[in-house]
């Protein structure tokens, strides 16, 4: 077996140099191993000192055990049959070859990579103190070999995961159900299975000089432009933080706006959801420990669609604007409400302004004091629903805002038309395939109930324009937000607000310029499939 690529090692190189760079880790981090054994098992235990879950081997091996070597691993991050099969298979083969020769004369691991089983797999070499704290750190064991001046690491990671479940935040009725997890590993191997492709492509880097957080983009070469990879590359090459513990960390670094209440990163936990996103050219990136996969470039018309209008019979956007009616209500309901009551009322017809101003007699605050009420408490209510044990956190939710909202109407707080109002919003902003959307419209929802209170209708028309001049000058990765209704794409209206059947999109997004166009071929065209069978009965 031959020595792991060059580039490998540099690159570990690199991320254990930007760890110790910092002050985080010993001086020693970059000098090169002893050959003496008892000194280079010294410097680890100092490095990493003397934790009780750091496992050191001795063993005498070769014939007539004259050969000292050490096995290292960190208990945890390893799979302890791998490890145990590993050192048997290891000792076999150096009774059986001159293993004391080859150390003496070349003082390199030449021989133990020649004779070492084929079932050993992912196998490295180094010559680096760093290098190997690096590989302790990723589940991998180290052999370290008296008189030898290089070190093996064999990838032996393992340890207790989450297994392959179905998605939590992003269910469906019809489609995969399965959900990334904390694994990178095994969510890029979730990835390739969707889309089996030589193409597809992963860069992997170490963020966070004390976590050394693996995080890896994921593209498929030939579909996504230069342009894009360079722009994701750039700024994840400029985040120099502490740790990485979840991959909001990276979103909030990478995103254009660094002030904008609206997304720029979309995330998914689904692979079906993601491989959807590299086939039109985005990019994915990956990071270790969250179930969570970022997407870029970003736009707002992505927020509002969800896996399953794929996956059932095309509806021509029809659930897609129930989506957008529903952002209208959540968004602008409360603040039409008290601006209409306050100021408008000649909007309301006669027999609806006098109900309303019979609910309204008694209660002793202005609308908008009577909708902040309402909204604050139901928030409270979420949050407490959230945060609850599973078990009771719905009927919590639920309850607790049936009996406040009925208490509050029979305790002349509140009008049941406000009760009637905070609900439907409420009810519209569960409707949003994306939470992060969905924490965006609330916030905008309060400002838009003060222009409504201050200013009446006019504040909010005034309010409205500027959002949307705001959200036509923000951009995710060179793209557009508005994209692809402003600037106006024709051929990307086929999968924006409606959805046309599968065999009318014939290419990709233009928003992304990929560099491949097609994707369905006009010959899949129903229509044309039939011509072709009649022509040839014709020809019968």
């Amino acid at each position: 077996m031959n020595r792991s690529p060059a580039p490998q090692q540099n690159n570990q190189q690199e991320g254990g140099n930007n760890a110790s760079g910092k002050g985080n880790s010993p001086s020693d981090g970059g000098k090169p191993l002893d050959s003496a054994l008892q000194n280079n098992l010294e410097a680890i235990r100092c490095q990493f000192g003397n934790s009780s879950d750091l496992i050191v081997r001795m063993i005498d091996a070769g014939p007539s055990a004259a050969v000292q070597c050490a096995f290292v691993y960190i208990r945890g991050l390893v799979d302890s049959q791998f490890v145990f099969r590993f050192i048997d298979s290891f000792l076999a083969e150096a009774e059986k070859n001159e293993l004391v020769d080859s150390i003496q004369a070349t003082t390199t691991m030449d021989w133990v990579l020649r004779h070492i089983p084929v079932t050993v797999g992912d196998i490295r070499v180094g010559n680096q103190l760093q290098t190997l704290y690096s590989s302790l750190l990723t589940g991998q064991t180290v052999l370290l070999i008296d008189g030898c001046r290089e070190a093996l690491s064999v990838n032996t990671s393992g340890g207790e995961y989450r297994s392959v479940s179905e998605p939590t935040s992003q269910t469906v009725v019809r489609g995969p159900q399965e959900g990334f997890t904390e694994s990178v590993h095994t969510n890029i191997a979730m990835i390739r299975r969707k889309i089996k492709n030589s193409n597809v492509r992963v860069e992997s880097k170490q963020i966070g000089r004390v976590t050394q957080t693996e995080v890896c983009i994921m593209y498929i070469h030939g579909i996504v432009t230069e342009d894009i990879l360079r722009r994701v590359r750039d700024r994840l090459a400029q985040i120099d933080i502490d740790g990485i513990l979840e991959s909001n960390y990276i979103e909030e670094f990478i995103q254009d706006s660094k002030y904008s209440v609206f997304p720029t990163v979309n995330n998914s936990e689904r692979p079906d959801v993601i491989a959807g996103a590299l086939l039109e050219g985005r990019v994915a990136i990956l990071i270790d420990g969250t179930p969570f996969v970022l997407t870029v470039p970003a736009v707002f018309t992505q927020f509002l669609q969800a896996a399953e209008d794929y996956y059932h019979r095309s509806d021509y956007g029809l659930i897609r604007m129930l989506r957008y009616l529903a952002l209208v209500i959540s968004l602008l309901a409360p603040s039409l409400y008290i601006a209409i009551t306050t100021f408008h009322q000649e909007m309301i017809p006669t027999t609806l302004l006098i109900s309303l101003a019979g609910q309204r007699e008694g209660i002793p605050f202005p609308a908008l004091i009577e909708a902040l009420m309402m909204e604050v408490t139901f928030e409270l209510l979420r949050e407490a629903g959230i945060r609850m044990p599973r078990a009771v956190g719905t009927a919590i939710s639920i309850v607790g805002a049936l009996v406040l909202g009925t208490a509050a109407v029979d305790a002349g707080l509140v009008s049941p038309a406000m009760v009637i109002v905070v609900s439907i919003t409420a009810i519209a902003g569960f409707i949003f395939p994306s939470f992060e959307l969905g924490i965006s419209v609330r916030v905008l929802r309060f400002v838009f109930m003060g222009l409504g209170a201050s200013f009446g209708i006019f504040g909010i028309i005034v309010g409205l324009v500027v959002l949307v001049l705001h959200m036509s000058h923000l951009s995710s990765f060179g793209i557009p937000y508005l994209s692809p209704m402003a600037p106006f794409r024709l051929s990307d209206q086929k999968d924006a607000i409606v959805r046309v059947p599968w065999w009318q999109m014939y290419t990709r997004p233009d928003s992304y310029h990929p560099l491949n166009q097609q994707r369905v071929s006009k010959e899949s065209d129903p229509k044309h499939a039939m011509q072709h069978n009649q022509g040839e009965q014709t020809q019968k």
